[in-house]
């Protein structure tokens, strides 16, 4: 299902349905797509909104998870949205725990799905080649469990990015910035519930970075899916979405009812 892409000011965004925000911020190479199945199911009782990061829009300086948590923060407080459930996978993940660091006060909940902020593999030494498709179809296939999810329309936008000389400035930029911008010193101070979703054959992220995210944050509990890579939104989602229900449903209920 295609969804109309909205403009609010210098905002690029999808929202859909109605109820409390469910904010979804995708990857480096993530786009909408990534996200389908979440926001067919979930937009019947929320109201689920998908930014488009501007990952190649901003200038080199602003290029980084910083600038990227600066633009999410100014589209939250643009659009008024409070009582915010935070989602990120991935480099995402990783812009949502900045946000929640520095701005807790609209977010009601936060779910990382191969998030990146503890330890991440990347692209590895090579990391990206232009004009190489056969390593970006690759590449693209680490992506996941099963191979086959890198379609190729998956992998056709992933080598039009990587075959665009400042894109790929940029995208080194933001991988760069990611690994240099690492919270574990940080992350013991999120006092918001926490949804951790990984695949357990997450090669970028690996289960030990889940694990490690559960002990360091207070508040946060972990789920492992089988034969499931770092787009756990994309690869199981159902079974995803079964578990994101469960935790937003248990954040519905009043607090004397909670086990």
């Amino acid at each position: 299902m295609n969804y109309e892409i909205k403009q609010y000011d210098k905002f690029k965004f999808v929202e859909e349905g109605e109820g409390e925000p469910l904010l979804l911020l995708h990857g480096l190479f993530g786009a909408l797509s990534n996200f389908k199945d979440l926001v067919e199911h979930f937009r019947h009782q929320y109201k689920v909104i998908v930014p488009l990061l501007p990952l190649f829009d901003l200038d080199i300086f602003h290029t980084s998870v910083g600038g990227m948590e600066k633009y999410v923060q100014k589209f939250v407080e643009a659009r008024g949205y409070d009582g915010i459930h935070l989602l990120g996978n991935s480099l995402g993940g990783h812009v949502g725990l900045i946000h929640v660091l520095k701005h807790p006060e609209r977010i009601k909940s936060l779910i990382l799905t191969g998030s990146s902020g503890l330890f991440e593999n990347g692209m590895g030494d090579s990391y990206p080649k232009r004009g190489d498709y056969e390593y970006i179809r690759k590449k693209t296939e680490l992506t996941f469990y099963d191979p086959a999810m890198a379609t190729k329309e998956l992998v056709d936008e992933v080598f039009e990015i990587t075959s665009n000389r400042m894109k790929v400035i940029k995208i080194i930029a933001l991988a760069k910035s990611a690994i240099r911008h690492n919270l574990g010193e940080e992350i013991s101070q999120i006092k918001q519930p926490t949804l951790l979703i990984w695949g357990n054959n997450d090669t970028i992220t690996p289960p030990f970075v889940a694990k490690e995210f559960n002990k360091l944050i207070p508040n946060s509990e972990l789920h492992f899916i089988d034969q499931c890579g770092h787009a756990p939104m994309m690869e199981v989602p159902g079974e995803f979405n079964v578990i994101l229900d469960a935790f937003l449903s248990k954040l519905k209920q009043p607090a004397a009812t909670i086990a």
